[in-house]
């Protein structure tokens, strides 16, 4: 199959393009730089613009671009950033692929458990309404944005991706160094619940939901059960054999990430219902096999 990748170089996109090829699939990258090759396409998600020859022929299109959530410190203009890069993109992407004579069967466009906000200790699945906040907020109008996909019958589905589990990236990647170097513990009060998922069910998640004709809307890609934040920190200390004795005070995150540090501190019980239901197994479903896996 041609299948078509926005945020192709980010820790999930390159990992999904690899994948991809070692199977024997044609990918095409969608760059804002000029492409560099006949496997690149342009784009430029702020302006409205998406190279439809990158799109022909295409199977599949898999929509992972937008600016990191937790790469810088949330200023007003920071936030706009998040907001804009996800939703002109995916607007973008999506009138294009309604303007094709021959479009994609599916669209697959990223979306994250943030749309569910704190959700305490209260377990929910893909029914459950958006929560109250700036990533919630940004998640419902991120979905909202592949109206022109959906209208013009392309099956799409938004990966609601949980935290994850990767050496080199993300979350994760931050913590193995502070872990190895035995100054890694809970944050907060570590009651706080987090929805993990390792690097490689999110690849096969991204292509189960592609391979699967009746997966649309809304999927959890999240492990089967969401942990503590104690209950990671723990597991991380054990696989790593190191102490994990320095809680990182809910007042110091406040100070280091600033608005960013309620949602860090807040709690997402997110499941993977429909991800289950649909007949996905998972290669990593507790805590230690996803780090074992990344490591």
């Amino acid at each position: 199959m041609r299948i078509a990748v926005t945020g192709a170089t980010g820790l999930i996109g390159s990992a999904l393009v690899r994948s991809l090829r070692a199977d024997g699939h044609e990918v095409v990258r969608f760059v804002r730089r000029e492409p560099a090759g006949a496997d690149e396409a342009r784009w430029d998600p702020a302006g409205g613009y998406v190279d439809p020859a990158g799109l022909a022929g295409c199977g599949a299109v898999v929509h992972l671009a937008g600016a990191g959530v937790g790469d810088h410190r949330w200023t007003a203009a920071y936030k706009r950033e998040i907001r804009d890069s996800r939703v002109l993109g995916t607007a973008a992407l999506a009138h294009a692929l309604a303007a094709l004579d021959a479009p994609p069967a599916v669209l697959v466009s990223g979306s994250a458990v943030g749309y569910y906000g704190d959700t305490g200790d209260r377990a929910v699945d893909e029914d459950a309404p958006a929560g109250q906040g700036f990533l919630p907020s940004v998640c419902v109008e991120w979905e909202a944005a592949t109206a022109a996909a959906q209208e013009a019958g392309i099956r799409t589905a938004f990966a609601r991706t949980g935290l994850v589990v990767a050496r080199d990236g993300g979350a994760w990647g931050r913590m193995f160094p502070l872990f190895r170097a035995g100054v890694g513990g809970r944050l907060g009060n570590g009651r706080q619940y987090w929805s993990y998922i390792s690097l490689r069910d999110e690849v096969a998640a991204l292509r189960h939901i592609i391979d699967t004709p009746g997966l649309s809307g809304p999927v959890n890609l999240t492990a089967p059960e969401p942990l503590t934040n104690r209950q990671v920190t723990e597991a991380m200390a054990r696989v790593l054999h190191r102490p994990a004795v320095l809680p990182v005070p809910a007042v110091a995150l406040r100070v280091v990430l600033g608005e960013f540090a309620e949602d860090v501190l807040g709690s997402q019980r997110a499941r993977p219902a429909r991800l289950l239901g649909s007949g996905f197994v998972f290669r990593d479903p507790g805590i230690e096999q996803a780090i074992r896996a990344a490591l």
